[in-house]
C-alpha cells in the first residue's frame, strides 16, 4: 500500500468550489489577515498564501516561481472564481452530481492532510529503519546459486545431452543454443545468472542445491516444464546491500507500513455498515407482450 502525503493542488477549481461556494465573499485559501490578499473578485479574496503555496509546489517540480509564474497563477483563479461564482448562482453546487463530487474532493484533501501531518508527527527513527534491515537480511539468508540450463521436452532428448556432455563438458553452451526450448536463455549458452533456488520450480532448485562447483546433473531433472539438464557454474552467500545505500527506500518502506497499520487499526475500531445494493428490475420480455399487442 502506497501513500503519497502530497498537497492536492492539482486541481485549483475543486479548491474553489470547497472553499467558496457557500459564500459569495469566502476567500480562497482563507488564512489570518497578516497571510494577505493577492486579488480579489467580485469581493471574493484570493489569499496570498494559497498563491505562495503553489509557487512553491511548481519550484519543487523544478520548474521557475517568478513573476511571470506568479502572474499566470493569478490569473487562473481569478478565471475560476468567476466561472465558480457563476456556477452557485445557477445551483449547479446544489446539484446530486456535483455536490457529490465536491465530497469526494473535500475527502481527498483531508486524508492528504492526515497523512501529511502523521508523517511529520510520526517520524521514521533510525532504530525503526535498523530493525527492518535485520528483518531483510534473516528472510534473504541462504545460498544463491549461478547456473546454465538445457530444457527438452522428453527425457530421452536429455539423456542424450548428457552423454554428449560427458565426452566434452564445454559444449553445454553451444548445446543450450541449438537444443534448449527455454526462449529466455537459449541464446545465452543457458545462462540464468545469479537466482535463489526458492524462486526456481521445486524439482530445479532441489537439483541445482545438491551440485557441486563445475557440475552437470547426470540425470534429467523433470519438472512442469519439460526434462532440465543443469550446469552449477557458481554459489556464494546471499548478498544484502549495506544499509546506507538503501536507507531512504527503508525509510519510505516503514513510513508506509506504519501508515498501514494505522489506518487498519482505524478500520477496525470504525462502526461500517455496508447497505445491500438494491436488486436490479426485473427485464422486460418484449415477446410476452406481442400477444396483447396483437388482440388490439
Amino acid at each position: 500500500m502506497f501513500i503519497n502525503p502530497r498537497i492536492l493542488l492539482v486541481s485549483a477549481a475543486s479548491l474553489l468550489a470547497l472553499v467558496g461556494c457557500n459564500s459569495s465573499n469566502s476567500p480562497l485559501g482563507a488564512g489570518s489577515a497578516k497571510d494577505g490578499v493577492a486579488a480579489t473578485v467580485n469581493g471574493t479574496p484570493i489569499s496570498e498564501r494559497l498563491v505562495g503555496l503553489m509557487l512553491k509546489q511548481r519550484a519543487d517540480l523544478g520548474r521557475q516561481a517568478n513573476a511571470d509564474a506568479r502572474n499566470a497563477f493569478i490569473d487562473r483563479l481569478a478565471m475560476q472564481v468567476v466561472i465558480s461564482q457563476e456556477a452557485v448562482k445557477k445551483g449547479l453546487d446544489k446539484a446530486p452530481e456535483v455536490s457529490d463530487q465536491l465530497a469526494l474532493s473535500r475527502q481527498s484533501v483531508l486524508v492528504d492532510a492526515f497523512v501529511k501531518d502523521y508523517v511529520k508527527n510520526n517520524p521514521v527513527t533510525d532504530d525503526m529503519v535498523k530493525a527492518e534491515y535485520e528483518k531483510i537480511k534473516a528472510q534473504m539468508a541462504g545460498t544463491e546459486y549461478k547456473a546454465r540450463h538445457i530444457l527438452v521436452e522428453q527425457e530421452a532428448q536429455a539423456k542424450d545431452i548428457i552423454a554428449k556432455l560427458k565426452k566434452n563438458p564445454k559444449t553445454f553452451e553451444a548445446l543450450a543454443k541449438q537444443k534448449s526450448k527455454d526462449r529466455g536463455s537459449k541464446d545465452k549458452g543457458g545462462d540464468l545468472n545469479w537466482f535463489d533456488p526458492r524462486s526456481m520450480v521445486p524439482e530445479f532448485g532441489a537439483a541445482v542445491a545438491q551440485l557441486a562447483k563445475g557440475k552437470f546433473t547426470e540425470e534429467p531433472v523433470k519438472s512442469q516444464f519439460g526434462y532440465h539438464v543443469i550446469l552449477l557454474e557458481d554459489s556464494r552467500a546471499k548478498q544484502v546491500q549495506p544499509l546506507e545505500q538503501i536507507k531512504p527506500q527503508l525509510t519510505q518502506q516503514v513510513q508506509q507500513q506504519n501508515l498501514k497499520k494505522l489506518f487498519d487499526d482505524m478500520k477496525a475500531k470504525a462502526k461500517i455498515e455496508i447497505v445491500q445494493a438494491p436488486a436490479p428490475a426485473p427485464a422486460t420480455d418484449p415477446a410476452a407482450k406481442a400477444p396483447e399487442a396483437a388482440k388490439k
